[in-house]
């Protein structure tokens, strides 16, 4: 089967509470990552940071946290998930700004920056080639790119969840990287890319300074924040993953996400989250 192509499209300003809610699980995560980041750049040589896809600001926060002199402008194309970045700093104390710009035509007008972080935003972009070109061209002289691209799909429920065919998350999976490739497929300008994303740093001039990946483990039983953003993201599958299911994997689904079946999201014991994002910097060398 295929997905209906209008299942790729994404309304970020309606997946606001989603974004927000797994970006602030994935916060203990995201500390690892900013942590190696101040190995790699020295704290008081780092005095501009672009957040480059920044939806509702939880990654600009923290990294205006790691790098406490630094202006930290968060970037977004959706005025309502800048709204919200701009609420959550002013909520936290922190020294963040915002830009509203399209990526990406408007590369050039973010400005220098010592820091580029690009949080799962360049597979967005129809050429991720010449998206990184651009966004390197913005580094300063010793300044570091840092992209968050693959890892390793979420895991939150056993092989065998005691009804319908086991290994329902791997098929999701199988489902999702179909629903991805139609996805990459969309956007103007879309060109197919091995995404070897320590190439494609090289090629756009910097120096490959780096890759690590981090991971986030919430054992069960999980807290009532995690079992409702398990929920929410198996729901979203549920609706943009259909097509590319089978009936009885659809029915699970249906099980899964009603709060009056014991066998639920909403009520089973066995409910985790298992998490792991990749993060490859590489750096502007210094003429």
């Amino acid at each position: 089967m295929t997905h209906h192509h209008d299942t790729t499209h994404m309304d970020w300003n309606e997946m606001l509470p989603l974004l927000e809610a797994g970006a602030e699980l994935r916060t203990p995560l995201y500390r690892q990552a900013t942590a190696w980041l101040t190995d790699l750049l020295p704290l008081g040589g780092v005095r501009r940071v672009l957040d480059v896809g920044s939806g509702p600001g939880v990654l600009s926060c923290l990294l205006a946290e790691a790098f406490p002199y630094a202006e930290v402008v968060a970037v977004d194309a959706t005025p309502e998930l800048l709204a919200r970045a701009r609420a959550r700093a002013a909520e936290r104390g922190a020294r963040v700004t915002t830009h509203l710009a399209e990526l990406p035509r408007d590369t050039g007008d973010l400005g220098e920056a010592d820091l580029i972080w690009a949080g799962e935003s360049v597979h967005h972009l129809g050429d991720q080639r010449g998206a990184l070109a651009g966004l390197a061209r913005r580094l300063r002289p010793g300044g570091l790119l840092a992209v968050v691209e693959g890892g390793l799909p979420g895991r939150s429920l056993p092989r065998d969840i005691g009804f319908g065919r086991p290994g329902l998350e791997t098929r999701l999976d199988a489902a999702s990287a179909d629903w991805f490739t139609e996805m990459r497929a969309a956007p103007p300008g879309a060109r197919e890319e091995t995404e070897d994303w320590r190439s494609l740093l090289g090629a756009a001039g910097l120096a490959p300074s780096g890759t690590r990946t981090f991971l986030l483990d919430i054992p069960a039983p999980v807290p009532d924040a995690v079992r409702e953003h398990v929920t929410a993201t198996f729901s979203r599958h549920r609706t943009a993953l259909a097509d590319g299911l089978s009936e009885d994997d659809r029915t699970s689904l249906d099980r899964l996400l009603d709060p009056d079946d014991p066998a639920s999201l909403h009520r089973r014991p066995d409910v985790y989250l298992l998490a792991a994002r990749t993060v490859h910097t590489a750096r502007r060398v210094a003429p």
